[in-house]
């Protein structure tokens, strides 16, 4: 019931969030399509080739802008409802660790915008053959930036994983520095898997992702979990 109650309240507080935005959702997306448009040659403009897309791709896009929003409220009702079960010292962890989840993985998605788009699309314009017109479709766009905010956004929940796994003794930062070697290359591979095919874009997501490794190396170093007197008799009575 607490469950069910908890996803209901999350997904009102999205629909909430699509009515507030939903008249904006054209100007929303010229606002996304600036780094593409910017780096456009003069007479061109983005094209919609669906008889839909028209419409579609700025309610689409003004969607899931209302998820990521509700994101902090959405975590809430994830921690209301874990909160009975968790011991003193472990709610005062995962409290910050929401808090920093959310924050990080807005920061990955300002990173890609705001860093990472002006990058790609100036490289990908310069390179087209000549005589060839660049007319991106604005649905064709939509699935790229929406999939670069994803992988940037996941990314950069780098420090938060580390933390968790060695809060739950599934590794240690000892181990993990000795693994150094091997995580360079999975960073390059997952930035292959999760971007273009383009060195660039791939080479962006890779390096924040061995810095965001490292911060959550130190910062998993900092701590050792370990229980209060409280906890002690919470978990003799269970």
């Amino acid at each position: 019931m607490e469950l069910r109650n908890g996803l209901l309240k999350a997904i009102l507080s999205v629909l909430a969030i699509f009515v507030c935005l939903v008249y904006f959702a054209n100007d929303i997306y010229a606002y996304i399509s600036e780094p593409l448009k910017a780096h456009l040659p003069e007479g061109t403009s983005m094209i919609a080739t669906g008889v839909t897309s028209s419409f579609f791709a700025p309610f689409k896009l003004t969607m899931m802008l209302s998820f990521f929003i509700a994101i902090p409220f959405v975590l809430h009702q994830i921690w209301s409802f874990i909160a009975p079960a968790l011991y003193k010292h472990e709610k005062r962890l995962v409290l910050p660790m929401l808090f920093s989840s959310t924050v990080l993985f807005y920061a990955g998605i300002a990173f890609s915008y705001y860093v990472v788009f002006p990058v790609v699309f100036g490289f990908f314009t310069s390179v087209a053959p000549e005589g060839v017109t660049i007319a991106t479709d604005i649905e064709s766009y939509l699935d790229f930036v929406l999939k670069l905010f994803f992988a940037f956004g996941l990314a950069f929940e780098i420090p938060i994983a580390i933390i968790l796994m060695c809060w739950g003794g599934v590794t240690t930062p000892e181990k993990l520095r000795e693994k150094r070697p091997y995580v360079v290359v999975g960073a390059f591979i997952i930035g292959m898997l999760l971007t273009p095919p383009d060195i660039i874009s791939q080479s962006m997501l890779a390096v924040p992702m061995l810095i965001l490794f490292e911060c959550g190396i130190v910062i998993a170093s900092m701590y050792k979990p370990k229980m209060d007197n409280e906890d002690v008799e919470d978990e003799s009575t269970t």
